[in-house]
């Protein structure tokens, strides 16, 4: 199942290259906001260059709701045109502003908390850092399935994050797969100026990786008394394998020889 989610994630990629190189450049413009503006906005004093690099962080999260909405579409093997990129923003907004808020909240409390505890060098401090570092942590990994379970299963936010530990959980060697997948497309994106895959290779790997273990909740659903240990992805497969098609990257490259 493993193999497959790679294989189907770089398919629906490269069945798709424009459309991605087209939405990394948004992110790459939009990147601007907080690396660069807040810098230059800093002559005017503090508050207006953190208002710009908050602002730009937001401005990143709801971008990336929107473009979440599109990897979604091509994860399901649909065709997502740059027209619809205005409807998918009305649809994500609000869930988006929430999770970026709460990103910013987070980056905060780990600005101010670290510094605080580090210097009260006493056993109180120590306990409280191991307790933010471990709950960043888990937050980091749940919040992965945030835009997955927003495009893919439902749009009530407290849901959503409830969801996104209760999936952390029941899938712990699944999302370990999904986050070291997503570190590797980042640092191959580096070698091409987060143009490909870039950050929305990202999201459509997580949208891949979230659609098809799905699957596995839906057959748990119709078959309750299962072993959720002992779920037959073979089967659940099959017609998923059949839409990708039998295509290699060595077809690819070499088409004759296929």
């Amino acid at each position: 199942m493993w193999g497959f989610t790679i294989k189907k994630a770089f398919f629906d990629f490269w069945d798709h290259l424009f459309l991605v190189i087209i939405l990394n450049l948004g992110f790459l413009l939009l990147l601007a906001v907080p690396l660069l503006l807040p810098s230059w906005l800093y002559r005017f004093g503090v508050v207006p260059s953190a208002i710009a690099f908050v602002a730009g962080i937001l401005l990143l999260f709801l971008y990336s709701g929107t473009v979440s909405f599109m990897m979604k579409e091509v994860a399901y093997y649909r065709d997502p045109g740059v027209a619809e990129f205005v409807t998918f923003f009305k649809e994500s907004w609000p869930s988006s502003l929430v999770f970026g808020g709460i990103a910013v909240l987070h980056l905060f409390v780990l600005m101010v908390a670290f510094p605080v505890y580090a210097s009260m060098k006493s056993i109180f401090g120590t306990m409280a850092l191991v307790l933010i570092f471990w709950f960043s942590v888990l937050w980091f990994f749940s919040s992965l399935y945030y835009f997955p379970l927003r495009t893919q299963v439902d749009s009530n936010v407290k849901k959503i994050l409830k969801k996104c530990f209760l999936v952390f959980f029941d899938n712990t060697g699944f999302t370990l797969f999904l986050a070291v997948g997503a570190a590797c497309i980042f640092a191959i994106s580096a070698f091409t100026a987060f143009l490909l895959p870039g950050f929305t290779g990202i999201l459509l790997w997580l949208q891949v990786g979230f659609k098809l273990r799905l699957l596995k909740y839906d057959y748990l659903e119709a078959h309750p008394q299962s072993n959720r240990k002992e779920i037959p992805w073979d089967t659940l497969l099959v017609e998923e394998r059949e839409r990708v098609g039998k295509r290699t990257l060595k077809g690819m490259i070499f088409p004759w020889k296929e």
